[in-house]
């Protein structure tokens, strides 16, 4: 293998992705991985060394692989995970945050821990195609971590939960196996969680910017500007992001299953299987609420995730079909124009 090769693979370079640039890719194309966005321009790595690019007619996210001619981005090898959200704001459109992501870290800092946040960053985590990992940052501020840990494991069923320090280095290793020997993880969190300083302790520099923890609160301020790929001394790499201050979800009402399986278990046992778990006999869910074994503050959260992705796919279905109406109204009148005498 050459050279060039190997540091590919080393990127997350593998058969599947050359097989794909090869059906899309022109003769002087070659790939290469998008390392940060910087909005006017991209960082790349093509096995050999990092430039700079610009895109033509697409919108690279990091982690992407690409196919560059010169110092232009020609197109998007198909990805094969996409960690998107919708757009903030109110149009209804996909934003893809990052791309060919295998983890997602869904970080929760010990200081602050929110089982309803976590559930809907699990939720768009799931939707991602990758696999998700709690991790619980700053268990060094606390005297024992053992209440948080148990909240997050019961907001992340199933899910795995790592306890994590960047003062003692306690679950670092356990990050690093996960993105062993050439897999992608990705950071997801709010501001002040500790994903960049997460990210210097398993570098073992300070690659990434941080700010003094607030002596009161033990909370960072978050100084990531952009989201960017950092390749790990042992092998895998890691995306940053900034603080998602609007954790909105996109399509996917399947991810719910994953969050919510002890919900959706107790769904399945209802007697009737159009139960609204409102006012209906024989409602499993309403048993599991009054008698404690289902918790109010969950499943609440459960029915608002529930209406956001039914509303999102309403919404997106509605500018699918008034876009097709366009199409075809241009093309009618094309049709005309070329028909007149």
């Amino acid at each position: 293998m050459s050279q060039f090769d190997s540091q590919l693979t080393s990127l997350g370079w593998d058969h599947n992705f050359e097989e794909k640039f090869k059906q899309a890719a022109g003769p002087r194309e070659v790939p290469a991985r998008v390392l940060a966005d910087f909005a006017a321009e991209y960082l790349l790595h093509d096995g050999q060394r990092t430039r700079r690019a610009t895109a033509r007619h697409v919108d690279p996210a990091v982690g992407d692989w690409v196919s560059v001619e010169g110092d232009t981005i020609q197109s998007i090898v198909e990805r094969r995970t996409v960690f998107a959200r919708q757009s903030s704001g109110t149009e209804t459109r996909q934003q893809v945050l990052a791309a060919n992501v295998d983890v997602t870290f869904v970080v929760a800092a010990a200081t602050d821990v929110n089982a309803r946040r976590v559930e809907r960053y699990l939720t768009i985590a799931w939707q991602s195609g990758a696999m998700p990992v709690v991790v619980l940052t700053k268990a060094d501020l606390l005297a024992s971590p053992d209440e948080a840990l148990s909240e997050l494991e019961t907001a992340a069923p199933g899910s795995p939960v790592a306890v994590t320090s960047s003062v003692s280095g306690a679950g670092l290793e356990e990050i690093r196996r996960y993105l062993q020997p050439n897999r992608t993880g990705v950071l997801l969190g709010p501001s002040g969680v500790g994903k960049s300083t997460l990210i210097n302790g398993l570098v073992g520099a300070a690659v990434m910017r941080t700010r003094e923890i607030h002596e009161s609160s033990g909370e960072g301020r978050h100084m990531t500007s952009h989201r960017q790929l950092v390749q790990l001394p042992g092998g895998g790499m890691i995306i940053d992001t900034p603080g998602v201050r609007e954790a909105q979800l996109w399509e996917g009402e399947d991810a719910l299953a994953a969050v919510f399986d002890d919900i959706e278990e107790l769904g399945r046992r209802c007697r009737f299987n159009d139960c609204a778990h409102r006012s209906e006999p024989g409602c499993a869910i309403k048993s599991a609420l009054a008698d404690g074994t289902l918790d109010a503050g969950r499943f609440e959260s459960y029915r608002k995730l529930q209406r956001e992705l039914k509303s999102i796919a309403a919404r997106n279905d509605a500018r699918l079909r008034i876009e097709e109406r366009r199409k075809w109204r241009n093309i009618s009148r094309a049709a005309r124009t070329r028909i007149r005498p």
